[in-house]
């Protein structure tokens, strides 16, 4: 890059011509991002003053940012935050980087917690594995009637929901708990919500480079098969609903009918399922049945 008279226009350009060469799949939205980000100057900015000239210091830094992208670390990542379901959360090295995904597991928990709030006049969520708090912040945003706890094995995680929570305006109904799923928890809840580790253990090492590198392992691993965490969940969920209680899971692509199978054995009825935005059945909803 030169070091003296870029124009923000040969600034956002040799940015896009350099994520080109790359395998990134999206290298104009990641230029116009990452720029943005670097220079403070909106996407408005970069159509009516495309000559707006950008100090050597400016430009050195995002070609040190966009090394980072190049080698696999995400916009996202970088930028340190991440819209999700109409909120804005904080990024940290402790969390899972939210993605659009699980916003099909926010979608499917707001109308069986619009009912209970009808009900109930409130009502309580636990979000295990809270990690950012992105599940339970978005529900929050969206239920003004409604308490939540983000539970996390990792302190890390937990000060980043808190953060989240404050920046979202919701930390008055939100509180975080340390505990390694259940151990900790006491109180009964209208909903127990989770998007837990699912990815089989010996599948990490062919994720995305972004997800690979830079997210928690311990947020992606599911053990030998990917379902260790719903088994857990399965066993212990009962003891903390309420009557008339649910949980609500993400899961992966093809694990519909493995959970759904794991929940049965613990007496809970699979009573509703969620697409995702790629057609998949990204979540479930479980009630308990009556034990024989």
């Amino acid at each position: 890059m030169e070091k003296d008279g870029t124009r923000l226009a040969d600034l956002h350009k040799e940015a896009r011509l350099r994520l080109l060469k790359t395998q990134i799949e999206t290298p104009d939205l990641d230029a116009r991002l990452l720029v943005e980000w670097v220079t403070g100057c909106d996407r408005l900015e970069v159509i009516r003053n495309p000559a707006h000239a950008i100090d050597s210091q400016t430009a050195e830094r995002l070609h040190t940012i966009l090394a980072r992208r190049i080698n696999g670390e995400s916009v996202h990542r970088i930028i340190g935050r991440r819209a999700f379901h109409g909120i804005e959360l904080g990024l940290s090295p402790d969390t899972l980087e939210p993605r659009p995904d699980t916003e099909a597991l926010v979608e499917l928990a707001i109308p069986f917690l619009r009912q209970r709030i009808e009900e109930q006049g409130v009502s309580d969520l636990i979000d295990l594995g809270t990690g950012t708090g992105a599940i339970a912040l978005a529900l929050l945003d969206q239920l003004r009637q409604l308490r939540a706890v983000g539970v996390d094995i990792s302190t890390g995680a937990l000060d980043t929901a808190r953060d989240n929570a404050q920046l979202n305006n919701v930390s008055d109904r939100f509180a975080g708990l340390h505990s390694d799923w259940f151990s900790n928890v006491s109180g009964s809840f209208d909903m127990i919500i989770s998007n837990p580790p699912y990815i089989p253990t010996a599948d990490l090492q062919g994720l995305q480079t972004e997800v690979a590198r830079h997210d928690p392992v311990k947020a992606l691993d599911g053990g030998p098969d990917g379902l260790a965490p719903y088994r857990i969940i399965a066993r212990q969920s009962r003891r903390c609903l309420r009557q008339g209680g649910a949980v609500a899971l993400e899961v992966g692509a093809e694990q519909r009918s493995d959970v759904e199978a794991i929940f049965s054995r613990e007496s809970f009825a699979l009573v509703t399922v969620q697409k995702d935005i790629g057609g998949h059945e990204r979540a479930l909803l479980f009630t308990p049945m009556e034990k024989d």
